[in-house]
C-alpha cells in the first residue's frame, strides 16, 4: 500500500517475462499451424487457470459486473493488438516488428494526459526516449520497416496502449483476474469467429505472408505442438493477469518504460531455443533499457505514486 509504483513495475516487468515464452514457443509452430487455431488452443487452456484466480481474488460473482461493456471493448482492442502483432512477424525480419511494436509505451505517454489526466514529467519521457533508442540498437532494424506489415506492428503497438490506459482508468473497481477473463473470452471468440468465416468462404490462401498466416486452414497438431500450443493457456493466464494488475495500481507514464524489459529476454530465448547468437549491439541496447527504467523509477512522481485508486 505504501509502494503501488513499484509493486506494479514488478507485476508488469514479470508479466512481459512470461509472455516472452509466448512469443517463442509461437514462432516455433508458426509454419504449420494458423494464428487462429494457436489462439483458441491457448484460450481454451486458460478457461480453468483464469476461473481459478477469479475464484480466488474475489470469487466467481465477481464475473457479473457492471464494467461489463468497458470489459469487451477493452478486450476487442487487445484481441486487434495481439492479432496484428503476431501476423506481422511472417512478413516482418523479427527485429523490426518488435522494435516497432515497443513504440508502446511512448504511445501511453502521448495519451495517458489525454485519457487518465495524469502529468507526465520530462524525467519519464526522457527515460522513454531512451529506452526506445535502447530497442533501436539491439534490435538493428532495416529495411524491412517500409514492408506494409510495419503498419501491423504499429497499429498492435496503438491498441494495446488504448488498452491498459483503459484498465488503469477502471481503477481497483474490476480484479486483474475478472479483465482477463474476458479477455481470455474475447480471445477465443474472436479466433473462432475468424477461422469459421474463413472456412465458410473457403479462402485460405494469399499472396501476403501475413494474411496467410490469418487464414490458413486447421490442422491436426502433433502431441508435441499440441503441447506446446496449450502451455501458451497457461502463459497468457498468468501474464494478462500480472500485466493488467500493473496498469490497475501504478500510473501508466511511471510502468510504461519497463516495458522494454521484453528486449531482455528475446535475446536469451533465441540463443537457448533457437541458437541465435546475441551482437553486442544486443548487449548495449538492453544495458540503455536497464538505465532507462531505472531513471524512471528514480522519479520523485514515481515514488510519489502511493494508493491513488485505493
Amino acid at each position: 500500500m505504501q509502494n503501488r509504483a513499484t509493486l506494479g513495475i514488478l507485476f508488469l516487468s514479470l508479466g512481459i517475462l512470461v509472455f516472452s515464452l509466448q512469443d517463442a514457443v509461437i514462432k516455433a509452430v508458426s509454419g504449420d499451424y494458423a494464428l487462429t487455431q494457436v489462439v483458441s488452443f491457448r484460450c481454451l487452456v486458460s478457461v480453468p487457470i483464469l476461473l481459478l484466480l477469479v475464484h480466488f481474488e474475489g470469487g466467481t460473482g465477481t464475473l457479473f459486473t457492471r464494467e461489463f461493456w468497458p470489459l469487451i471493448w477493452r478486450a476487442a482492442l487487445l484481441l486487434v493488438g495481439y492479432t496484428t502483432y503476431y501476423m506481422a512477424f511472417p512478413a516482418l525480419p523479427l527485429a523490426d516488428a518488435v522494435a516497432l511494436y515497443f513504440t508502446v509505451p511512448l504511445f501511453m505517454l502521448a495519451l495517458a494526459p489525454f485519457i487518465l489526466g495524469e502529468t507526465v514529467g520530462w524525467r519519464r519521457i526522457t527515460a522513454v526516449f531512451v529506452g526506445f533508442i535502447g530497442v533501436v540498437i539491439m534490435l538493428r532494424p532495416g529495411a524491412g520497416l517500409f514492408e506494409p506489415a510495419a503498419l501491423l506492428s504499429l497499429s498492435s503497438a496503438i491498441t494495446y496502449a488504448l488498452a491498459m490506459l483503459m484498465a488503469r482508468k477502471m481503477g481497483t473497481g474490476t480484479t486483474a483476474s475478472v479483465m482477463a477473463f474476458y479477455q481470455n473470452g474475447v480471445y477465443l471468440a474472436g479466433a473462432l469467429a475468424i477461422a469459421g468465416f474463413f472456412h465458410l468462404t473457403g479462402i485460405h490462401q494469399a499472396n501476403h505472408k501475413s494474411i496467410e498466416f490469418l487464414i490458413r486452414p486447421w490442422v491436426w497438431p502433433t502431441p508435441t505442438d499440441a503441447l506446446l500450443m496449450g502451455s501458451c493457456g497457461v502463459i497468457a493466464a498468468i501474464a494478462m493477469t500480472l500485466l493488467t494488475h500493473a496498469y490497475r495500481i501504478a500510473k501508466a507514464s511511471v510502468v510504461a518504460s519497463f516495458e522494454y524489459t521484453g528486449m531482455l529476454w528475446a535475446p536469451l530465448w533465441g540463443f537457448l531455443f533457437f541458437g541465435e547468437i546475441p551482437y553486442l549491439t544486443t548487449i548495449a541496447g538492453a544495458c540503455l533499457i536497464v538505465i532507462a527504467g531505472l531513471f524512471a523509477l528514480s522519479s520523485p512522481a514515481a515514488q510519489e505514486n502511493t494508493v491513488e485508486a485505493g
